[in-house]
């Protein structure tokens, strides 16, 4: 069957803005349809097949938030993409482009990367919503067949006390069988939402939430800027992902990301290690060395814990933000780069700058466009998202395939506080990866010890083995000391009966 056209109808007052979006989609095999007005549009829209909607926003009459809001409104046109049209820099527009229901924005003057891009993606995300939709209609049928024929063997097979044994195991079967399809739609729609997601996101970053949306709508804010960033927040929430994100997105991509962990340099080193020095400017320089900040000319350098740097080094750092100059130790000729400084700390500076640990002009310098990092127990809805991604990330690594989570498992995840934030739910996930011995994730850490969300942060946790082997005391007392069979604890815990009691008699478990 012959694949169609993409027709995109184009939307805008200005007949040189038709032409341009018509130059550069038409080239490109899309059947280009436009409007040159609001009310023109809706005709359009209602009498022929349109694809997706390129929607400018100021018109005279009605504008393109008006429009958007009664394509979104009828239940016959919801499914088209709308695209606005509209300045980049004015984020009240895209606000308002957001509550009437547009999928994405594109800027004037058109970019014609940016646009084909931008077609590309929307359209890939609609073949993949087509394709779950086509997924869950065929399950749905598929169920409904079989249920049907279920039932009338059922009946049948009810006659003879022989014959409804014989049904129960076909039942049985049947009733597997569609449990294994539901399964696997619910992972493939897992899946098809986090393909989505990845369009969306930016790079290494996942989250959904509302304070993940404000740091991202704070990232598209600065990125293409060559503005200084400084990134708040605890330990292990991702402020070097949120840098890689920002260096990602700006015009700078191509170029290197230079990073300098202020608290793994040795005092007595980390200015050389910053701008570089020649041979023999002290004891032990046995060779010419080159600083990050050169290296990363160019490009953007990403100090992280800057409130760890020392303070005789600050007054360099602040000399650099303002002229971009330094010199290298034992060399006094003036090296000039161009570099994009991130900064992050997980300390409150103004409170640094209060005791005297930080300079009061420096955090001035660096405070250009502060974005806060929320930590993970102020963002639950995301958990989910995170172990997913790291259940995948680490059933690549170590070759294994875990499909599934408990409820009752991701409910103790969202429960838990979290003191160290992503980087120890990191931590939790792999290690649950590891000692997992089937296919769904079995997650050894006792949080019900632990303090949940606003709690105080736990003191004590249990080494793996002891985590084991209370688990497995837990499951046996819950089937009754049974060990083999369909309601047995091997079975529960995704072990061989024989594996099972192997693990007993090395945890000296008896039945009490």
């Amino acid at each position: 069957m012959k694949q169609s056209v993409t027709r995109i109808l184009c939307v805008d007052d200005q007949a040189r803005d038709l032409s341009l979006l018509e130059a550069i989609l038409s080239p490109r095999g899309y059947d280009v349809v436009t409007a040159a007005d609001g009310p023109e549009a809706l005709e359009k829209i209602a009498a022929e097949r349109i694809d997706i909607c390129l929607l400018d926003v100021m018109m005279p009459g009605m504008d393109g938030f008006e429009v958007c809001r009664r394509i979104k409104s009828n239940d016959l046109l919801r499914k088209i993409p709308v695209i606005m049209v509209t300045s980049y820099e004015n984020m009240a527009n895209r606000l308002r482009g957001i509550e009437a229901g547009a999928e994405d924005f594109i800027s004037k003057p058109f970019d014609s990367a940016v646009v084909l891009a931008r077609i590309k993606m929307l359209l890939h995300v609609k073949s993949l919503n087509e394709e779950l939709q086509n997924a869950h209609d065929i399950l749905e049928s598929t169920v409904h067949e079989r249920t049907k024929a279920l039932i009338s063997a059922n009946k049948q097979l009810t006659q003879e006390i022989d014959e409804r044994k014989k049904a129960e195991e076909t039942l049985q079967g049947a009733f597997a069988e569609i449990k294994q399809l539901k399964e696997r739609l619910q992972a493939e729609n897992i899946y098809l939402q986090r393909e989505v997601a990845r369009e969306h996101n930016f790079g290494e970053v996942i989250g959904q939430s509302s304070a993940m949306s404000y740091v991202f709508f704070r990232v598209e804010q600065v990125a293409p800027q060559n503005a200084t960033v400084l990134l708040l927040g605890e330990t292990g929430t991702g402020k070097g992902v949120i840098a890689r994100a920002i260096h990602g997105s700006s015009a700078l991509k191509d170029r290197p990301m230079i990073t300098v962990n202020c608290t793994s340099l040795p005092a007595n080193l980390i200015e050389s290690e910053l701008f570089g020095r020649e041979k023999g400017a002290f004891t032990g320089a046995n060779v010419r060395q080159i600083g990050r900040f050169e290296l990363a000319d160019g490009g953007t350098i990403f100090l992280d814990e800057i409130g760890e740097m020392p303070l005789e080094l600050q007054s360099k750092l602040l000399r650099f933000i303002h002229d971009g100059e330094f010199e290298r130790l034992g060399n006094p000729r003036t090296i000039k780069v161009n570099v994009r400084i991130i900064a992050a700390s997980n300390r409150n500076l103004e409170e640094e700058i209060r005791n005297g640990r930080f300079r009061e002009d420096l955090f001035y310098r660096l405070n250009v466009f502060p974005i806060t990092i929320p930590p993970l127990r102020q963002r639950m809805e995301d958990i989910p998202l995170l172990v997913h991604h790291f259940i995948s990330k680490f059933n690549k690594k170590m070759g294994k395939k875990i499909e599934s989570i408990s409820k009752e498992t991701m409910k103790a995840l969202q429960e838990y506080s979290w003191p160290g934030n992503v980087r120890e739910l990191e931590s939790v996930i792999e290690r649950a990866v590891i000692t997992s011995p089937g296919t769904s994730l079995q997650v050894l850490d006792r949080f019900d010890t632990f303090p949940k969300a606003g709690e105080a942060n736990a003191t004590d946790v249990k080494a793996l083995a002891e985590l084991e082997q209370d688990h497995i005391l837990q499951v046996l007392k819950t089937t009754g000391w049974r060990i083999e069979g369909r309601n047995g604890a091997a079975l529960v815990l995704g072990l061989h009966p024989s594996t099972l009691r192997a693990r007993m008699r090395k945890y000296g478990i008896t039945r009490q």
